[in-house]
């Protein structure tokens, strides 16, 4: 495609919603129009529905989407990691299937990976799944699914060859979530919400079409989604504005994309994020301490290791001088990150922290913070974890001792 500046991205983004922003719609019909228009993911091919964008100019799209103050894309796991992934691995049947209802928020997806006996040993797993025919047939337990309970979908790790090393002998599938055999129960967090869930599989059915990047395949399709997973969640990018969830199940694609809108800017979660070191701020001026030099360190330090995160990120999106570790760099330092506004957050409200809810200092936002801030340093892969893929595949350090990678996988020693 011909070269287009960021500049000219935002231009084209900025005159076409001018054309199409109607906050009076449905949601199911502005992703529609979403869809069309290429903007949902820019970074897919025109073929998928993308606009083939690199990086930077997707980026673009994303600032431009908000800072009008629209609804973003159909976001969720679908459109995270569900499409990138099916794009770089899928048939070309299969991209026809999935990506189109991706995109416009048709469906919900939700990822089957992690197991109560392979989390972070994920190559571990133990989900079986038996050929029958034309179709396999899955028996197992998943853990920690986000957004289970809405999903249309799974992007499902199964083994299928237990006579494999461990990572041989996987295969990935795109797995429907409503038919017998698959129950779903929400995972009460501190929050107190249900951000998680576990999955039981009984002897439920998916058939050998929905086989994506080949038989015993599924170890390099699922590095794909871990990639592109990491990198998201280091990022804390996002494309408008909005919370409203993809699939017919969450219930919002007949409501009107206006209402959306204005549950995002009315809430007071929504300084939880990128305004995260203002809000800090205008606390400690609300309480009095903005000039304790204590407090004032820790919110330049706070400052700081966002914009490095946002520029790390940027550099990485690029694709300029990559070390193939920016992703896991970058979702360590935004665990990191959140511990630090926990602990500032903290040391500003001081014995108030012990008051929750909407009539406390601040709203409840700190003690949000507080509860919510240990969860991004074990979902998405723990920072230990990180820290190895950093040492092993960035820093060329030798592997650990003992990881089994030639034994077959019903030889491995089990727990229990």
């Amino acid at each position: 495609m011909a070269q287009i500046s960021a500049e000219q991205v935002r231009d084209d983004v900025n005159a076409w919603l001018d054309s199409a922003w109607d906050p009076t719609i449905t949601v199911a019909e502005w992703w529609t129009r979403l869809a069309a228009s290429g903007y949902a993911s820019p970074m897919l091919p025109e073929s998928m529905g993308g606009k083939g964008y690199a990086r930077d100019l997707s980026i673009a799209v994303s600032n431009a989407m908000g800072a009008r103050g629209v609804v973003g894309a159909a976001m969720g796991l679908g459109l995270m990691l569900a499409a990138p992934t099916i794009a770089a691995h899928g048939s070309p049947e299969q991209q026809a299937t999935y990506i189109p209802r991706i995109l416009d928020g048709t469906d919900g997806w939700c990822q089957l990976f992690s197991e109560p006996g392979a989390g972070s040993d994920l190559a571990g797993l133990g989900c079986k799944a038996e050929l029958d025919g034309d179709e396999y047939v899955i028996t197992g337990q998943k853990v920690w699914t986000s957004g289970g309970q809405h999903a249309d979908w799974g992007m499902l790790l199964a083994r299928t060859n237990p006579d494999a090393p461990k990572h041989q002998g996987i295969t990935y599938f795109a797995f429907h979530m409503h038919q017998p055999g698959v129950e779903v129960r929400p995972l009460r967090e501190m929050t107190g919400r249900a951000m998680f869930n576990e999955v039981f599989i009984d002897e439920a059915r998916v058939p050998v079409a929905n086989i994506i990047g080949g038989l015993n395949n599924g170890w390099a399709v699922a590095n794909t989604t871990l990639m592109v997973e990491r990198a998201s969640l280091g990022s804390g990018s996002s494309s408008g504005l909005g919370v409203a969830l993809p699939g017919s199940l969450a219930g919002h694609l007949e409501r009107t994309v206006g209402e959306f809108v204005v549950e995002r800017t009315g809430s007071s979660a929504s300084s939880i994020g990128g305004g995260t070191v203002k809000m800090l701020t205008g606390l400690a001026r609300h309480t009095g301490c903005v000039n304790d030099p204590t407090i004032r360190q820790g919110l330049a330090e706070l400052h700081t290791l966002t914009e490095v995160n946002k520029f790390n990120m940027m550099r990485a999106r690029s694709g300029q001088r990559s070390t193939q570790v920016e992703g896991n760099l970058a979702k360590l330092l935004t665990t990191h990150t959140l511990r630090r506004a926990r602990e500032i957050g903290n040391q500003i409200i001081g014995a108030q922290g012990m008051l929750w809810g909407p009539d406390s200092l601040s709203g409840g936002i700190v003690q949000e913070l507080t509860v919510f801030s240990p969860g991004p340093s074990i979902y998405g892969g723990t920072d230990q974890v990180q820290r190895n893929i950093v040492s092993e595949r960035g820093l060329g350090l030798p592997k650990e001792p003992g990881d089994f990678r030639t034994t077959p996988y019903r030889d491995l020693p089990k727990n229990g």
